[in-house]
């Protein structure tokens, strides 16, 4: 069979897991966890990567699950498997809320909670400016490059907009699809392979 027609082809993409950059799954990754997931990584060494998975929210608002707050109408998303009884979040306003690690140039993780609590109450912040995440995606050193060099993840990277959008459920499909060649042909495939 012609190389070209190898769909499944993922080598040619040179682009390397870094801070900042995300992952994107092949179409029939196992797994109701990482099945067409976007993950962006928010730390990424030889000693191992953390992520948060951006295209799967729960059924849960930020209230549901820190009733301690002030009414603050934001969805939780299922940022991973590891800690999923903890609460994470990525925001925009690093100068509001201090003790954050930078991600890319306008994106930013954590922070003082105390007092994004207080922004919350003083309705400070808003919805646009900050994701919650219930639990994160963790590998191993050496986990995710292996997972990688399987053709289990592609690696690419997004604009800072298009990461904060809460309203991103297809972003696996657009992200392909602006990949171009190969790629925008996963976006078509059907969820369940049987009925290929």
């Amino acid at each position: 069979m012609d190389e070209s027609y190898d769909i499944f082809r993922i080598e040619a993409n040179d682009i390397k897991p870094e801070k900042g950059r995300v992952l994107i799954a092949e179409p029939f990754l196992e797994g109701q966890q990482f099945n067409r997931s976007v993950i962006l990584l928010t730390e990424f060494s030889d000693k191992g990567a953390v992520g948060f998975v951006l295209n799967k929210p729960s059924r849960l608002n930020l209230n549901d699950v820190l009733t301690d707050l002030e009414t603050f109408n934001s969805k939780v998303f299922i940022g991973g498997p590891v800690q999923n009884n903890q609460i994470y979040y990525l925001h925009t306003v690093p100068e509001l809320i201090p003790n954050s690690f930078q991600i890319l140039d306008n994106l930013f993780w954590g922070g003082d909670f105390e007092i994004l609590k207080e922004l919350i109450r003083l309705k400070k912040i808003n919805n646009d400016q900050i994701r919650f995440f219930a639990g994160y995606s963790g590998w191993s050193a050496g986990q995710l490059e292996a997972e990688i060099k399987e053709n289990s993840w592609l690696v690419s990277t997004l604009d800072s907009n298009d990461l904060m959008s809460v309203d991103n459920g297809d972003i696996w499909g657009k992200s392909l699809i602006q990949l171009g060649g190969n790629f925008k042909h996963w976006a078509n495939f059907p969820k369940d392979q049987n009925l290929n």
